[in-house]
């Protein structure tokens, strides 16, 4: 069995593959002041809660977009796995054209999810992580990977609003039933969150106009995907284990 993690600036995802199935998966807290000591017990207490066994895994996959993390991590895997794990870096064999200007600047779980959106859907195809920033990417149905967009994710668009302002407070993401708002709550979740999905329309079909494809599946994933999903009409799929995925896939082409 393999172990693939995805290290993300709020949460880190993890998941056990026997063969192409998924046995469990789940996700904890990325903290930059844990070490890897105490991320080894986090570890370990999930592998037995949940009835697996750590010396079971044969190889470690790991996407990251915190670099200020990676030797903790590597070192918690070397620790309690006794495995040296394998971190997504460029050079590694994915089956993608890359058409970036720089591929060096392109994030690792992007790369994870293009992997897994071309060998699940096929191409053309746009895919949208809703994590803590908000990312696109476009693929061709030759493999390449186009380009795509980056912008703030929900949560951040929240706090940044109740930080920088003196008066207006957090809010629970939920879409008021209407967009003209009653309270100063509904007011900001209707700006917040109409303003938010308006946006995601408007790119995902600037994106098809530019490709010249109207017939482009679009597949999301990440934490507000089903949201976003469930009040617009351009999300196709949803994938919540499409980073996961795709990190397995890409342990197996590089074996």
């Amino acid at each position: 069995m393999i172990f693939v993690m995805d290290v993300g600036n709020t949460n880190i995802k993890t998941a056990v593959f026997d063969g192409e199935r998924m046995v469990k998966r789940w996700r904890c807290a990325t903290s930059l002041t844990m070490t890897s000591d105490q991320y080894g017990i986090v570890m370990a207490d999930l592998f037995r809660y949940h009835g697996l066994d750590m010396r079971s895994i044969t190889g470690i996959m790991i996407s990251s977009v915190v670099p200020t993390i990676n030797y903790t991590i590597e070192h918690m895997c070397r620790d309690y796995f006794g495995i040296e794990p394998r971190l997504l870096v460029p050079g590694m064999k994915t089956g993608l054209n890359i058409r970036y200007e720089n591929p060096r600047e392109l994030g690792s779980d992007r790369i994870a999810n293009a992997v897994a959106a071309l060998a699940l859907y096929g191409g053309p195809c746009i895919f949208i992580d809703f994590g803590t920033a908000t990312t696109y990417g476009v693929l061709s149905d030759r493999n390449e990977f186009l380009g795509g967009a980056i912008g703030p994710g929900l949560r951040m668009m929240n706090r940044a609003l109740s930080t920088g302002t003196a008066k207006l407070p957090s809010i629970e993401l939920t879409l008021p039933e209407t967009t003209i708002g009653r309270t100063t709550v509904t007011n900001i979740q209707s700006g917040i969150l109409y303003g938010y999905i308006g946006s995601i329309e408007r790119i995902v079909n600037q994106m098809k106009r530019e490709m010249g494809k109207e017939n482009v599946r679009v597949v999301a994933t990440g934490g507000m995907a089903y949201l976003v999903a469930e009040n617009s009409e351009v999300i196709d799929e949803i994938n919540p284990d499409l980073t996961l995925t795709g990190l397995r896939m890409i342990y197996e082409k590089n074996l």
